[in-house]
């Protein structure tokens, strides 16, 4: 329960953009694939966001910049800045940055491959899905049998052409709907009956970058009524918090149209505070790997060890739930990257073996797509508060090994979708969303307030806020893990807010959102800090959420 309370707190800046949100008349500048992250010339590209698309484009036009692509999925523009142009403290100026999957699928031909619909408790013959559209954002998917008559769509983000030259775009897609036909039923996915959106963001060598991924997302949210699901399995190491990262807002932006978003928390893991870009946000629905050791039985379910684990360095505890993503098998794609590198996965002729959150996500996105079919009416938020309150419990599925809440439980899920209702804290999320999103301007200015360290200006924010508004500030702080908050209010409060006579509610909503000595040292708002803290290589050290060799 405090976890989906905590995710309405955060809820409200994506209720904000979307009502900010503006159709924008500017030509776009197609662009031929992933950009090289970085400056060309005097020039450098970046993605631009702030209360508006229309905004965003007139203040790089004002700074004498380059509008590339509209982007009113996450209330920006990516475009073109010329030399050491400035925008206003309003904006933020995240750099373009490259994403490239790092690693390849693990397995050994020797273990014992999990099949995921016995795991899961589902019939081996079942239809799950019918009628509901998955948005798999990723490498693309192959023209392979187990997937004839499910592509509903195909988009091309990279200029590459279709089809899957990586290889994990497919494996996703076979997780969810594949008919099992070249297995005889045994490597169906979980939702059969559903059909795919191919959402090409990346290239054969599992390269993308910010640009292309919120490109995709447009896509989806410019076609919101022909998807319901969003299942995207990249792993990045954003420097931002959660509220201001382009990525994560276009996704929360989604959420707030009734797209249910499926992410991971990464192969990071065991360490606590591993938990990577999008899986850090509170709105979405964040997903860790088990590994069920080859048995449909729970009772040895444990969290796998390369599972990205909470609390966030904000705070906030993932994942929200784990499902099964250790040597799982779906569909493999002839003559991809990982099909050439790792033939010892092959299963067959047509499957292939792969471990990793990815795989976990993917399952998950399916059994959202069969609890829709069951009951189209549900919206995210209550979505995510069924799947999360009935979880499984296992000795090795505990929130302290990083379990989150335990483990999918699809059974159970699909058994109560159909009379399933808004739980209270549902219900108090959506009551948060309303109040604060009336506060939008004021929280804007609060936060503002808050990472420039300004005591006077917060406090006097502080006080033009809603009493509704201000109870929630003091929910979401009581709602963190203990540990946590004893981290950010000691770090926070002993540096900024000793003395200050400033209202506890307010200090304790700075620290919960924005402690992070590091990140607010770094000043933000500074001209080079995005050239420092936006260095490619942080995102080209980063993947696809799918293992490397073991």
């Amino acid at each position: 329960m405090n976890l989906s309370r905590r995710a309405g707190w955060l809820r409200t800046l994506a209720v904000a953009a979307a009502a900010a949100v503006a159709a924008n008349a500017l030509p776009d500048v197609a662009l031929a694939g992933p950009a090289t992250p970085g400056r060309t010339g005097n020039w450098r590209d970046v993605v631009v966001t702030g209360v508006s698309a229309d905004a965003a484009a007139r203040a790089v036009t004002a700074a004498g910049g380059l509008v590339l692509v509209s982007l009113p999925v996450t209330n920006g523009v990516a475009a073109r800045l010329p030399g050491e142009a400035e925008l206003g403290p309003q904006w933020v100026v995240a750099p373009q940055r490259a994403a490239k999957v790092a690693g390849e699928t693990p397995p050994s031909a020797t273990v014992p491959a999990s099949t995921i619909r016995q795991t899961l408790g589902l019939a081996s013959k079942g239809d799950e899905g019918r009628g509901v559209t998955v948005a798999v954002i990723d490498t693309g998917v192959a023209d392979v049998p187990d997937l004839a008559g499910k592509i509903a769509d195909r988009v091309d983000l990279t200029g590459t052409g279709a089809g899957d030259g990586f290889g994990h775009g497919t494996f996703m897609a076979g997780l969810i709907a594949g008919s099992g036909a070249a297995s005889g039923g045994a490597y169906r996915g979980v939702a059969p009956g559903a059909d795919i959106v191919d959402v090409k963001v990346a290239d054969a060598g599992g390269h993308t970058d910010l640009v292309t991924m919120l490109r995709g997302l447009q896509w989806v949210s410019d076609h919101s009524s022909e998807v319901d699901v969003v299942s995207l399995s990249l792993s990045s190491g954003s420097p931002l918090p959660y509220q201001i990262d382009p990525l994560n807002q276009a996704l929360r932006g989604l959420w707030q149209r009734g797209i249910m978003v499926v992410v991971p928390t990464g192969n990071d893991g065991p360490n606590a505070g591993t938990v990577t870009a999008p899986g850090n946000d509170p709105v979405l629905l964040s997903v860790g790997g088990l590994d069920e050791g080859g048995t449909a039985t729970h009772s040895d379910d444990v969290v796998g060890t390369w599972s990205g684990r909470g609390p966030t360095w904000q705070g906030v505890s993932k994942p929200d739930l784990v499902a099964p993503g250790s040597l799982v098998v779906s569909l493999r794609s002839p003559g991809s990257v990982v099909d050439k590198t790792y033939p010892q996965a092959r299963v067959g002729s047509d499957y292939v073996r792969g471990s990793g959150t990815s795989m976990a996500t993917a399952i998950t996105s399916g059994i959202v797509a069969a609890t829709l079919a069951e009951n189209p009416k549900l919206r995210p938020d209550v979505i995510k508060d069924l799947f999360v309150a009935t979880t499984y419990a296992a000795p090795g599925l505990s929130r302290t090994e990083g379990g989150g809440s335990g483990g999918l439980d699809a059974a159970t899920i699909l058994a109560k979708a159909g009379r399933w209702k808004s739980s209270q804290a549902s219900k108090q999320n959506a009551a948060d969303a309303a109040a604060v999103g009336r506060d939008a301007t004021n929280w804007a200015a609060f936060a503002k307030a808050m990472v420039s360290r300004n005591q006077d200006g917060a406090a006097a924010q502080w006080k033009k806020l809603s009493k509704a508004s201000q109870d929630w500030a003091a929910r979401a702080w009581a709602s963190l893990d203990p540990a946590a908050r004893a981290w950010a209010d000691a770090d926070w409060a002993a540096r900024a807010w000793a003395g200050a006579g400033t209202e506890w509610a307010a200090r304790a909503w700075a620290a919960r959102a924005w402690a992070d000595a590091d990140w607010s040292a770094r000043a933000w708002a500074d001209s080079d800090w995005a050239a420092r803290a936006w260095a490619s290589d942080s995102w080209n050290a980063r993947s696809w959420a799918w293992l490397p060799p073991s």
